[in-house]
């Protein structure tokens, strides 16, 4: 009886606390800008002030949205307690597709824990019948937007390098060319970029994004990388990709220039004669260069109407199977050697069906 008793007061202690310093709350809201053009990024705010530290209080608060007007994604959620009283920050950063006034308004549930809970809680009651939670929606201030069209889907500030061979080589030696593209904007709406070249074989790396979420929108950095295999001289040609520049208010273009690639012939066989004359010593090299030829002859033969694209990194081709030091390696010596005999196995890599590099070598040691 005396345990009930006590329970029953400490719940009248509790009621009688709440209702002398009940919390008050006050919500603010702000954005980093009043226009914008379509695509860019704006900065939103939302603060929730509190007049102490509200234990009785949980905020739920989730715009995050993708439709045909606008996207929202979280930047972050925080709760702290400063001098005894709480706040709640969320920041958003919205991306709006199309042109206009554009009027952010969103609902908050604030949820507050009600007498029943506190009542089961401290007599050990289990009623699944009472609410937990008393729950208020408040309809947050509009943000208005005022958004321009942009000349370009992609927004932002960029900066393109690329990184490319020499452009004197063998018939049959890869060339390389790296595109990197660095800075802020919205990297998604950067597409791939694909190669079509008469008489060349073109392999093309997937896609490789570093981003992260700031307060101006994604920054980071974008890259591709490609390796082009030709019997004669051959053209790649200029790449441009528009995008509007948010700094100065104006399309700009970034350009890769035209780059002419001048092929000389591959090894004779009278040279590759004179070598083994020469040296009675074993070569890794004597041997890559003959294969080349070989597969270099083999390869002028194959008419692919489509660009085959696998999965590389740069690789020297002064190495066999067996001395391979890594997958991305061992992969452009296998397609040089012979595309269409060993695509099922380079699959196999791809989708991690073989996983080592021992594994790898062993199964074509024993195929």
């Amino acid at each position: 009886m005396r345990s009930n008793l006590g329970r029953i007061f400490l719940i009248i202690l509790i009621f009688l606390s709440l209702n002398a310093f009940a919390s008050t709350y006050k919500w603010s809201v702000k954005s980093d800008k009043a226009e914008a053009m379509t695509n860019e990024a704006i900065y939103l705010k939302y603060v929730c002030e509190y007049s102490d530290a509200a234990g009785l209080y949980v905020i739920e608060f989730n715009p995050v949205v993708d439709n045909e007007k606008y996207s929202i994604e979280l930047l972050s959620e925080s709760e702290n307690i400063t001098d005894g009283k709480k706040i709640n920050v969320f920041e958003f950063i919205a991306f709006v597709k199309v042109p206009g006034e554009m009027s952010f308004i969103f609902d908050t549930r604030m949820k507050k824990t009600n007498k029943d809970s506190i009542q089961n809680t401290v007599l050990g009651r289990d009623n699944a019948d009472y609410e937990e939670f008393s729950t208020r929606f408040i309809r947050q201030e509009a943000i208005v937007v005022n958004v321009k069209q942009s000349s370009s889907d992609l927004v932002g500030e960029f900066v393109l390098n690329a990184k490319k061979d020499k452009e004197q080589l063998k018939a049959f030696e890869p060339y390389h060319l790296e595109i990197s593209i660095a800075g802020s904007g919205d990297f998604k709406l950067i597409k791939p970029i694909l190669f079509e070249i008469d008489g060349v074989k073109i392999f093309s790396q997937k896609v490789i994004q570093d981003v992260k979420l700031t307060k101006n929108g994604y920054q980071g950095s974008w890259s591709q990388k490609f390796a082009f295999v030709g019997e004669k001289d051959f053209t790649i040609p200029k790449l441009s990709i528009e995008y509007f520049d948010i700094k100065e208010k104006k399309a700009k273009e970034l350009i890769v220039e035209e780059t002419q690639i001048k092929i000389t012939k591959a090894y004779k066989k009278e040279e590759l004669l004179d070598v083994e004359q020469k040296s009675f010593e074993f070569s890794y090299n004597f041997i890559y260069y003959i294969l080349t030829f070989i597969a270099g002859f083999l390869f002028a033969k194959i008419n692919f109407k489509r660009v085959k694209k696998l999965n590389f990194a740069d690789s020297s081709f002064l190495a066999k199977v067996d001395n391979a030091k890594s997958f991305d390696e061992l992969m452009i010596i296998l397609a040089l050697k012979d595309a269409r005999k060993y695509e099922s196995f380079i699959r196999k890599v791809e989708t991690k069906e073989i996983k080592s590099l021992k594994e790898a070598k062993k199964a074509l040691i024993n195929e």
